[in-house]
This record gives structure tokens, sequence and C-alpha cells, in this order.
């Protein structure tokens, strides 16, 4: 072989290597580059599941705040509701209450008409069984509306329902009983209207 060819030969040789290296490199960096590539899709695939769990936790949170919100709304308009028929319902029972406290002097009149007549007079007879039959309609009649008498002679004295007008001593009552009732008290559906006024032991 002549040194031309044998030049030729070696050129030849080093192109292949060089050819070869740099077939290599190339595979070397287009495997850095899947590998970058892979990295890069996981770091993005998994931001994207921060952000989303990130945004589930903010819709659970305001459906929570909503489930509150109607839960207390539903419990306001239940108050409400359940205030509005006390209201109602106040309304209707003492509704007559001014009412019956301008009927308590009829009352009155009527039963001392009754105490001061001569029950035994034939002639007044007649009148005095009228007016307790009037009487009498008129207490049924008052009764059906929730008035009822507060007359607690002998019963123990009730400052909620009693108006003490004096105090005396006694030995036929234990102390702070009722002796006697100057005036009939009066109540409208279990309030108040007129307080009896009594006597009471000490």
């Amino acid at each position: 072989m002549s040194n031309e060819e044998n030049k030729v030969n070696q050129e030849e040789l080093h192109t292949q290597e060089a050819q070869a290296k740099q077939a290599d490199a190339d595979v070397v960096g287009s495997d850095a580059d899947v590998e970058w590539n892979e990295e890069s899709e996981q770091d993005i695939q998994e931001s994207k599941i921060a952000q989303l769990e990130a945004a589930l936790l903010a819709s659970e949170s305001k459906v929570k705040e909503q489930q509150d919100a109607v839960l207390r709304a539903k419990a306001d308009v239940e108050n409400m509701r359940r205030r509005t028929e006390q209201e109602i319902d106040k309304a209707r029972k003492y509704a007559l209450n001014k009412f019956a406290e301008e009927l308590l002097p009829v009352i009155d009149n009527l039963e001392r008409a009754i105490a001061a007549a001569d029950a035994e007079n034939e002639a007044v007879k007649p009148i005095v069984e009228g007016v307790e039959l009037t009487h009498k309609t008129f207490v049924d009649v008052v009764a059906k509306f929730g008035l009822k008498e507060i007359n607690p002679e002998g019963e123990a004295f009730n400052p909620e329902l009693h108006q003490a007008m004096s105090i005396q001593e006694s030995a036929d009552h234990e102390p702070n009983t009722v002796m006697f009732v100057m005036q009939k008290g009066y109540e409208l559906n279990g309030r108040v209207i007129r307080p009896a006024m009594v006597m009471v032991s000490k």
C-alpha cells in the first residue's frame, strides 16, 4: 500500500470516528432532552394538581359557608314564624283586655244590687231574681272569653293576684291569710287585669 493510500484510509477512519462520536453525542443529547421534557411535564402536572386541589378546597369551603348561611336563614325564618304566632296568639287572647276592664264595674254593680236587695220582700223578690239571672248570664258569657274572677277569701295572700288594703291581727286565721275580700279581682286568660283588694291577717 502506498503512502497516499494509507493517508486516505487514515482520513476516512478519522472521519468515521468523528461521525461516530457526533452520533453518540446526538444520542446522549436527545436522551437528556427526553429526561428534561419528562421532568418538566411532571412538574407541570404536579402544579396543575396542586391548583386543582386548592380550587377544590376553596369550593368545599364556599359550599360549607353557603350551607351554614342557609341553615341560619331557616332558623331565623322559623324563629320569626314562632314569634309571629305567639304575638297573634297574645293579640287574640288579650284583644278584649280593655273591653273586659270596662265591664268589671257593671259586674260589681250587679253584685252590689244583689247583696243590698231584700230577698225576703215578695214585692222585690222577682226583681232580685232577674238581677241574679242577669249577673249569672253576664259572668258566664265573659267566662267564655277567658275572664275569670279572683275571690281569694280564706286563701294565702299572693301579691301577684291580690292587693292588700289593710293588715289586721286575727286569732281565727293563719298569718298572711286573706280574711276579707273588699273587691274581687279578675284575670283574662291568665293575665291579671285587676287584683283582688283584700284584708290580710298578721
